[in-house]
């Protein structure tokens, strides 16, 4: 657990909200993260956090464009068009740009692994899947920078700046590559579209983030490079288990936040999901095949001195799942 407890160290900044049912309902107040006495002048940006939601692609993109489309509306009328800020995790899915070459799929496009979709926005073919934060800017650019390059820019700043202050990775930017990079591992790639200065799409940062997956394309059409996760920078010993993995997800979500904040100058006010299909995104549910991972991983690393109610505490502080229900599970 040794990275893990650096990570912990390194987060002295932010606050640590336990994990709670993924049912729960979102927090309608404001979530002042931005400090206002630093930024007097800072707009408020409405933000649906469902990053521990596993939210079908389609569903996503097609939730984006209606929210540009009454942006625009807004804009035709000369009313206050608002930022909004969607942070979440999607299941398995490719995506590829307005102008993607199939060239770049491993794999016949009629008989892929996962869903395949052609989208409006910049960039090659990536993908998404658990274990990876995706965050969709649809923000109103003439209240920022009309310029794109600033834009793009600006969200590689946020995850270097995320990888630095919670984790102590230092990132950088590529000349002639969008995206954000350790070494010779991209670990946050950048796809945007912008209509009428309105953004949308975004970036995806890979957290706990399988792999596997970005073999079976040239992820953003580079050929000579490799994708890489916060989890593999930092070392997935065995021992972190799922435990370490949902902790990596809550911190690298506290400071996405955190330093979007900031960067945009924006104050993060959280919102209610009123739309009853996107509610029906995949909640992450707690399993056995959970259970037993970490269950494993303390008795390993408690193997001398093993106490049965201990592991129960913490399973309890991973998944917030009854006391019945875990002590249930470890007598069988």
């Amino acid at each position: 657990m040794e990275s893990l407890h650096r990570v912990e160290t390194l987060l002295s900044g932010l606050h640590y909200h336990p994990r709670t049912n993924a049912s729960r309902n979102r927090v309608p107040r404001s979530v002042k993260i931005l400090n206002t006495a630093n930024h007097v002048n800072s707009r408020k940006c409405q933000c649906f956090d469902l990053y521990d939601q596993l939210v079908p692609y389609k569903k996503a993109w097609t939730w984006q464009k209606s929210l540009v489309e009454e942006k625009k509306i807004l804009l035709d009328r000369n009313q206050d068009c608002p930022d909004t800020l969607i942070l979440l995790q999607h299941s398995p899915v490719y995506t590829m740009g307005t102008g993607s070459s199939e060239e770049y799929l491993n794999f016949n496009i009629k008989d892929a692994p996962f869903d395949v979709y052609r989208t409006e926005r910049g960039g090659e073919v990536t993908y998404h899947g658990p274990g990876q934060l995706v965050m969709y800017p649809i923000i109103n650019l003439r209240n920022h920078e009309m310029d794109l390059h600033w834009y793009l820019r600006t969200l590689e700043e946020v995850v270097i700046r995320v990888l630095s202050s919670a984790f102590s990775i230092t990132a950088s930017r590529l000349d002639g590559l969008t995206g954000v990079w350790v070494g010779n591992q991209k670990v946050a790639a950048i796809g945007i579209r912008v209509s009428k200065w309105i953004t949308y799409h975004g970036l995806a940062l890979n957290v706990t983030t399988d792999l596997a997956p970005f073999n079976s394309i040239v992820p953003c059409g580079i050929r000579d490079r490799q994708v890489g996760s916060i989890k593999g920078l930092l070392g997935d010993g065995e021992e972190q288990g799922m435990v370490g993995d949902l902790r990596l997800m809550d911190v690298a979500h506290e400071s996405l936040l955190k330093e979007f904040s900031e960067v945009f100058q924006l104050q993060i006010e959280k919102q209610t999901v009123s739309d009853l299909n996107i509610l029906k995104a995949e909640s992450f549910k707690f399993t056995r095949t959970l259970y037993t991972s970490i269950f494993r991983s303390f008795k390993k690393r408690h193997e001398h001195a093993f106490v049965p109610s201990l592991c129960v505490k913490e399973i309890k502080v991973a998944t917030s799942v009854s006391p019945i229900m875990v002590n249930s599970f470890l007598i069988k």
